[in-house]
């Protein structure tokens, strides 16, 4: 059990880690502008998320709870 909660802490942490760079990704295009490199991508990416989200509607909706609820 031990070695389970090892991983588990693992991935925590790591997902930690991925979301503060998606966030910092995000402010860099703001305040820097889209030309900086690798982060246009991270923009790009979360705008085509919001926009695809947007136009399923409902199902849009409760994919995001999904998620939402995945990241708690």
């Amino acid at each position: 059990m031990n070695a389970l909660n090892v991983v588990k802490d693992l991935i925590g942490q790591l997902t930690g880690i991925v979301v503060s760079l998606i966030a910092l990704g995000v402010a860099a295009g703001i305040v820097f502008g889209p030309g900086l490199p690798f982060v246009g991508g991270v923009l790009d990416g979360l705008l085509g998320l919001v926009n695809t989200l947007g136009d399923n509607g409902l199902v849009g909706l409760i994919v995001l709870a999904v998620l939402l609820d995945l990241y708690r």
